[in-house]
């Protein structure tokens, strides 16, 4: 008998790359010597993992000789606290465009000043503040965006250009989505559980000339120069996490790149927008030129209907669509490793659901 496609709509911890599935599944296996899950982080074997990760991120991303690359633990969250301590002196600034630049944000609060700018609350957080207008003080130690926002479904098409105020970016959901310019940012940070592998490990791309900021006494673990000068080895490191993170990155490469992963990120995003504009039954929640290509949110009229789609699409294998606690609704993401068939089979159980209510 053959095994039911189901499609992973979560939104984190994602879907991943049936062939990374495959390979970890067949390194798993019994050999009558250590696995991956028991080799030594100080082995020469994840040393050799651990160098080719952040070798293969550099090189897909980009990334300049004066930005150093490092894997660290922790999640998002950790950088919530790890950003403030590290990089501001007195005051920083913060755009305000959904839960998680909420928490950011509260999170620097306990370090400094926090200026709250251009938030996009009033709207329900249905776009992305105009960067054009964006009223950033020129004397703050950063200003932090979260580029893609995973309950609202909205995301920046482009950067805000911050001269000498250096550019802080969560890219938790959208990493290596798409190319982008490394050199607007000074740090950009990003948890792993959505385009990059399993959760446990967070990127973190941070400018040469910020890893040296020293503001405050704080613990050495909380310092990016401590992991910088033990190439993300200061303590024990995620080693199976990271080498999942490898492969991902070796299918992006083997798949076209960022640009040909865009373009497919593109055209599923699109397909699954149209699909929701040409319906009478579903509305979706981000602006049109706020749209993320990454999560989709939309809702139907009633809980009762929104209970039913749920509950008929889990049984015909698409799951995880259930919108976020924040904002109930219905929510597809389309992470890389989403293929388009299960794009294309969600469009198709969408058109059915509306033609029988």
């Amino acid at each position: 008998m053959s095994m039911k496609t189901i499609y992973n709509f979560n939104a984190g911890p994602a879907t991943m790359p049936t062939a990374v599935l495959q390979q970890l599944h067949e390194e798993l296996q019994p050999t009558g010597k250590p696995s991956l899950l028991e080799i030594s982080h100080r082995s020469k074997e994840f040393v050799a993992i651990n160098e080719e990760t952040q070798t293969r991120l550099r090189q897909l991303l980009a990334i300049p000789k004066n930005y150093k690359v490092l894997l660290l633990p922790g999640g998002a969250s950790q950088q919530f606290a790890m950003v403030p301590l590290n990089l501001m002196d007195k005051s920083a600034d913060y755009v305000l465009t959904g839960h998680w630049s909420e928490k950011a944000a509260a999170e620097a609060d306990s370090v400094g000043k926090v200026n709250r700018i251009d938030s996009a609350t009033e709207n329900g957080y249905q776009t992305i503040p105009a960067i054009e207008k964006l009223a950033a003080d020129p004397t703050a130690s950063y200003l932090h965006i979260t580029s893609n926002n995973t309950i609202y479904g909205t995301q920046y098409k482009g950067f805000p250009k911050t001269a000498d105020v250096p550019l802080v970016a969560d890219m938790s959901s959208d990493i290596c989505s798409r190319p982008v310019p490394i050199t607007d940012f000074g740090l950009i940070y990003a948890c792993a559980q959505k385009n990059l592998g399993p959760a446990g490990i967070t990127a973190v791309i941070v400018r040469d000339d910020l890893v040296e900021r020293n503001y405050r006494t704080m613990p050495s673990f909380f310092r990016y120069a401590t992991h910088v000068a033990k190439a993300s080895i200061y303590n024990t490191p995620a080693v199976f996490a990271i080498y999942a993170m490898c492969l991902v990155l070796r299918w992006i490469e083997v798949e076209g790149g960022l640009k040909s992963i865009k373009e497919r990120n593109e055209a599923k995003a699109k397909l699954l927008y149209d699909t929701l504009d040409a319906s009478e039954l579903y509305l979706t929640h981000a602006s049109r030129e706020s749209r993320s290509m990454m999560n989709v949110t939309w809702r139907l009229p009633t809980t009762e209907l929104t209970d039913s789609f749920l509950n008929q699409a889990s049984a015909a294998g698409l799951q995880g669509l259930k919108g976020h606690r924040a904002v109930g609704g219905i929510r597809a993401s389309l992470y890389n490793a989403m293929p388009l068939a299960g794009v294309q089979t969600l469009i198709e159980f969408i058109r059915e659901f509306e033609r029988q209510t």
